[in-house]
C-alpha cells in the first residue's frame, strides 16, 4: 500500500460513519479487491477497522481509531506506512529518528476505560534470528538512497560459488529486510533476484532509468523469491528419527521438514517405525546440506538417497576420526 493510499483510507474512514468498499474504491482510485486487501492491512495493522458484509454492510472506523495526521510533513507520512521493519532496522536504514517523530506525531486518541488495549500496546516484534551474527558487508543506508532515484544499477557482487565479486547491471525493485539480513531485490536480465548486502563489495548508479517487468512490484517479487527458496526441493533425504528428537527437529529445519505416513486428524499423533522411531523426510538444496542432520547424532539414520548415507557415513568417520 502506498503512503497516499494508506492516508485517503483513513481520511475517508474518518470522514463518513460508514462507507461501502465500491465507494472507498471509487475515492481512492483502485479497484475493489485491492480496497479490501487493504482493509486486511489495516486491521492487522492494528487499526479498529470493521468490516461488514451484506446489503446493508459497510466499512466503519471505530472509536478510538482516529488519526490527527495533519502535523505530518509527505516524508513522516512516508515512514510511517513503511511497515514490517523493527526499530533496529529503520535506524539501519538512516530512518529512525524521521519514524519516531512520525510515531509520536500521529498520535491515537485516548481509549475508554472500557475498551480493549490497542494492539501496539500489547504486542511487539523482533525478526532477528537467534544467535545470529552481526551482519556485515554494505550498510543498507548507503545503499537505498540510490535505489530510491529508481534507476539501474552497476553492482560488484559475490555469489556464494565465486571466488572474487564480479560486476553486473541489475535493475532494482527496493531493499528487503528477512530474519535480521537485508537483501537487494532486482531484476537481472529480466530475471528476479535477491542481493545479500553482505556480499555485495560495491555499487554504481546509472543514467538509465530501471526497467522492471510490467505489472511488478517490490512485494510480490520479494515473496515469490523466499518462497521458491523455502519450496525448493532439489534433493529429498529420508531418513528414520527417534520420537523424542521431533520436536527439535521441527524447530530446527522448519519448512524442510515434512513427517511421512498419515496422521491423525488432530495431527498429534505420527506414524512410528520401530521402537519410538519416526520417519522423516528432509528437503535439502544440494547433498552437502546432509550436515545439518549430523546434530541428531545417534538418533537419526539417514535410509535413502545412497549418496546421502554415504556422505553421512564419511562425515561421521571423518569426525570420529578427529576425537580419535
Amino acid at each position: 500500500m502506498t503512503p497516499d493510499r494508506f492516508f485517503a483510507l483513513l481520511l475517508a474512514l474518518q470522514t463518513r460513519e460508514a462507507i461501502t468498499t465500491g465507494d472507498l474504491a471509487g475515492r481512492v482510485g483502485v479497484s475493489v479487491r485491492t480496497v479490501l486487501r487493504d482493509l486486511r492491512w489495516l486491521q492487522e495493522a492494528g487499526f479498529p477497522v470493521l468490516v461488514e458484509r451484506g446489503r446493508w454492510g459497510g466499512v466503519r472506523l471505530l472509536p478510538g481509531g482516529a488519526l490527527d495526521t495533519s502535523r505530518l510533513t509527505p516524508a513522516e507520512r512516508d515512514h510511517l506506512a513503511l511497515d514490517g521493519l523493527d526499530d533496529d532496522q529503520r535506524r539501519q536504514l538512516g530512518a529512525g529518528p524521521d519514524s519516531r517523530r512520525a510515531r509520536e506525531k500521529v498520535a491515537v486518541r485516548r481509549q475508554p476505560a472500557a475498551s480493549p488495549l490497542p494492539l501496539s500496546a500489547v504486542v511487539t516484534t523482533d525478526n532477528r534470528p537467534w544467535f545470529g551474527p552481526d551482519t556485515r558487508g554494505t550498510d543498507p543506508s548507503a545503499i537505498v538512497g540510490d535505489v530510491r532515484r529508481g534507476v539501474r544499477l552497476r553492482i560488484r557482487y559475490r555469489r556464494s560459488e565465486d571466488v572474487e565479486p564480479a560486476w553486473r547491471v541489475v535493475d532494482p525493485y527496493g531493499l528487503l529486510a528477512k530474519a535480521g539480513r537485508w537483501y537487494l531485490v532486482a531484476d537481472c536480465a529480466s530475471v528476479p533476484r535477491l542481493y545479500s548486502l553482505e556480499r555485495l563489495a560495491d555499487w554504481r548508479p546509472t543514467r538509465v532509468p530501471r526497467r522492471l517487468r510490467p505489472g511488478t512490484t517490490l512485494t510480490e517479487v520479494a515473496a515469490q523469491l523466499t518462497s521458491s527458496w523455502e519450496t525448493i526441493e532439489a534433493l529429498q533425504v529420508h531418513a528414520v528419527l527417534e520420537a523424542r528428537l521431533l520436536d527439535r527437529a521441527r524447530r530446527i529445519l522448519g519448512s524442510r521438514l515434512t513427517v511421512r505416513g498419515p496422521r491423525s486428524e488432530g495431527g498429534d499423533k505420527v506414524p512410528v517405525v520401530g521402537r519410538d522411531e519416526v520417519p522423516v523426510t528432509v528437503a535439502c538444496r544440494e547433498l552437502e546440506d546432509v550436515r545439518q542432520l549430523l546434530q541428531f547424532a545417534d538418533g537419526l539414520t539417514v535410509t535413502d538417497p545412497p549418496e546421502a548415507r554415504d556422505r553421512m557415513r564419511e562425515l561421521a568417520t571423518r569426525t570420529l576420526y578427529r576425537y580419535a
